[in-house]
């Protein structure tokens, strides 16, 4: 009973704390605003890394426009559905105790994926097109 409550009280917090970073992005733009850090790899480097223009396209997303999103950050605004279903199971464990269903991930996918971000990444820091629209 008392380890129910632990899980619970850790769901809410995930909850809580994806929503109160959904309600920041929400109200500030990260594009306009100085409260934002800028990209410490963009920064030092002056190449795109694979979560370049997240903070912009989340903000895009909560205002309601997915266009504007998915030309910020493609890969993020692909990966949303898994991220949303993670955070409904945490929903799920934080209001009735259990869990939505988890599914066994293959270590195989989880190469792929890391294969994935990896091209993700050196692309869109290629200077032709049509690859510079993956560029933030």
């Amino acid at each position: 009973m008392y380890r129910v409550n632990l899980d619970r009280l850790g769901a809410s917090a995930v909850v809580a704390m994806a929503a109160g970073g959904l309600s920041f992005v929400y109200l500030l733009d990260p594009e306009t605003s100085e409260l934002f850090p800028p990209c410490p790899f963009l920064a030092l480097t002056g190449f795109y890394c694979p979560g370049c223009g997240t903070l912009r396209a989340l903000h895009q997303l909560t205002r309601g426009h997915p266009v504007a999103a998915l030309d910020l950050n493609p890969l993020m605004i692909l990966m949303l559905p898994f991220i949303a279903y993670f955070l409904a199971s945490h929903v799920m464990l934080a209001a009735t105790g259990r869990p939505l269903k988890t599914f066994f991930v293959r270590p195989a996918l989880i190469w792929t994926l890391l294969v994935v971000i990896l091209v993700y990444w050196m692309l869109r820091n290629v200077p032709a097109y049509p690859l510079t629209l993956l560029a933030p």
